[in-house]
């Protein structure tokens, strides 16, 4: 059967709805350009959606959906681990989701799920409530800064490198930025040179310090060298 003919469904229409935003953007993704990819009048959709914002919401929980959830039962820091590389690789692949992840107030199951386990994964491990808002808090700005900035830059693969550096290279005095210079030509345009590299580096410092709030409490008392409690 012809995919355009088969039956409408919510599944299908937000299925289509990720598939747009995946290829075209954001931007692109209407009720008319998504009953044109589905092969139908833009009245047909609403027998399955209220309206643009209830797609919204639902391609962002089928994102959620997406990412591994953690088992609270075993050790929390691998299974946080787990659960932050398995974010960074669906944001990879739904870019246009960092903008909508934490701004929709209409959270789908699969949202409320992904929230629920994570905060079940830190209390379980004997993370205070104050602490597991701290943690939570920076591993999520940690996982989505990283993808925004991967998602950001204007290279692909390390082979894209040099084509983007090199020109920046000859419009930069070395002698007054040497230290660019230097990173640039000893390490960024190096064969195999990584940004997403330094993602599970990075990651491991977060937990450290995870452990280290988990270890001492909250994380509200004195700051050293600051005479008052944060």
């Amino acid at each position: 059967m012809d995919a355009t003919r088969r039956p409408l469904s919510r599944d299908r229409v937000l299925t289509t709805a990720v598939r747009i935003a995946d290829r075209d953007g954001l931007a692109a993704l209407t009720m008319r350009s998504l009953a044109a990819e589905l092969g139908v009048k833009p009245m047909s959709l609403y027998h399955h959606v209220r309206n643009k914002e209830e797609i919204l919401d639902g391609i962002v929980d089928a994102v959620f959906a997406e990412i591994d959830l953690p088992d609270p039962a075993a050790g929390w820091r691998a299974q946080v681990r787990r659960r932050a590389v398995s974010a960074r690789v669906v944001l990879a692949r739904h870019p246009w989701a960092l903008t909508l992840m934490e701004s929709r107030t209409n959270p789908g199951p699969a949202t409320l799920r992904q929230h629920d386990t994570m905060l079940a994964t830190f209390l379980q491990a004997g993370f205070s409530l104050q602490a597991t808002a701290h943690a939570y808090a920076v591993l999520d700005a940690y996982v989505y800064g990283f993808a925004l900035q991967e998602a950001s830059l204007p290279f692909g693969d390390a082979d894209d490198v040099p084509e983007v550096a090199e020109p920046i290279m000859d419009r930069m005095p070395m002698e007054e930025y040497p230290n660019m210079a230097r990173f640039a030509m000893e390490h960024a345009m190096k064969p195999g040179y990584s940004f997403g590299a330094s993602f599970e580096v990075g990651l491991d410092l977060v937990l450290d310090g995870l452990a280290r709030l988990r270890s001492t409490g909250d994380g509200d008392g004195e700051r050293e060298g600051d005479g008052e409690a944060w």
